[in-house]
């Protein structure tokens, strides 16, 4: 149950592999969450868009907390990475509007707008993020031909390392809560730890189909999305859908075990059962987990590269619960966090707040 991400197959397996790290600097990390909609302009929350270097989300919330602001009443979309520059939105009830003027704390933490809405910031309500990486010692000719691919083909879905903890324990611990059916422990934690054990089920499905060649084609009986809408159908006919998922307008899904989701049927649903065989798990073992359908890859949307001293400049947007991780993957043809500050300060729940 112990995750190897740099086992799993690329997308662009007969390209080379370019780049020697990231994060040499917190300024070679950049992100920029893109909302699912904007505040109002009236209401009882104040939105605040923050520009926050070298700390969790988490550090975030725990300062508002410190100058009066209910932990109950701080919302936030999803969780941004340590070691970077990120710039994300939070909320907070409007009354609290006073402690902004010691929320601020020079190189750590810049509020860059505020502006009011009627309802206070849940998880999950974002569209996306915008990545902006540099790449120490990548060759852009070699970058720019993976970038290429990817633009055609879409990108490999994976969940990134991020999401099963520091050493890849998370599922471990999961299998085992799974197996008792009880355990100690935060209700939340539990169904974390639980999640990444359904995380790593998908990344082996999605692993499997690009061996098989199912990439971008379709079983009968899968569960198919649209990329324009969000819409899920079933593949009845997979020679008639498959022109559609060569031209990315449609994708297989993978499941993410559980109840009340929507359950592939007949070859699919076999291919589905023979992963879980592979690691001794039935169907019947996530009953207490809510289910779910997730694309084996997303479009790759506003990607371009910028050459520069000592390495490129990659900057893309990936929809949420996507990771920058997979993308990096395939350009350097290894796990671009295995070592370095990124590694050891993974916040290790944003897949969960991202979902």
């Amino acid at each position: 149950m112990r995750p190897d991400f740099d086992a799993l197959p690329y997308l662009t397996e007969d390209l080379p592999g370019t780049g020697e790290r990231i994060r040499a600097e917190l300024e070679h990390f950049q992100v920029e969450e893109v909302p699912a909609y904007l505040p109002s302009g009236s209401g009882e929350h104040l939105y605040l868009f923050v520009e926050k270097r070298g700390l969790t989300t988490r550090d975030l919330v725990d300062r508002l907390v410190a100058l009066g602001v209910p932990e109950v009443g701080i919302g936030v979309a999803g969780l941004k990475d340590k070691y970077a520059v990120t710039r994300q939105w939070l909320s907070i009830p409007a009354r609290y509007e006073h402690v902004l003027k010691d929320f601020d704390e020079p190189g750590k933490i810049r509020v860059l707008k505020t502006d009011r809405h009627k309802n206070k910031l849940k998880t999950g309500h974002l569209r996306g993020n915008r990545f902006r990486v540099f790449v120490v010692g990548a060759e852009p000719e070699k970058a720019e031909a993976v970038l290429a691919r990817l633009k055609e083909k879409g990108l490999p879905n994976y969940y990134g390392p991020q999401r099963f903890g520091l050493q890849g324990k998370n599922p471990e611990k999961g299998l085992e809560l799974i197996q008792k059916k009880k355990g100690r422990g935060r209700p939340w934690l539990k169904r974390f730890l639980i999640g990444s054990v359904q995380s790593l089920l998908f990344n082996a499905y999605l692993a499997e189909r690009l061996r098989r060649g199912l990439y971008d084609r379709f079983l009968k009986g899968d569960v198919a999305k649209k990329h324009a809408t969000g819409g899920e159908f079933l593949v009845e006919d997979p020679k008639r859908e498959n022109p559609r998922a060569q031209t990315l307008e449609i994708s297989p899904t993978g499941p993410l075990f559980g109840k009340k989701y929507f359950e592939a049927e007949g070859e699919s649903r076999a291919f589905e059962d023979e992963i879980l065989a592979r690691f001794g798990l039935s169907r019947a073992d996530f009953s207490a987990r809510r289910g779910a359908r997730r694309p084996i890859r997303v479009p790759l949307e506003e990607a371009r590269l910028e050459p520069a001293e000592g390495g490129v400049w990659l900057s893309f947007f990936l929809p949420k619960g996507s990771y920058a991780t997979s993308l990096l993957r395939e350009v350097m043809k290894k796990n671009p966090e295995a070592e370095g500050p990124g590694a050891a300060s993974r916040e290790g729940l944003e897949a969960e707040a991202e979902l």
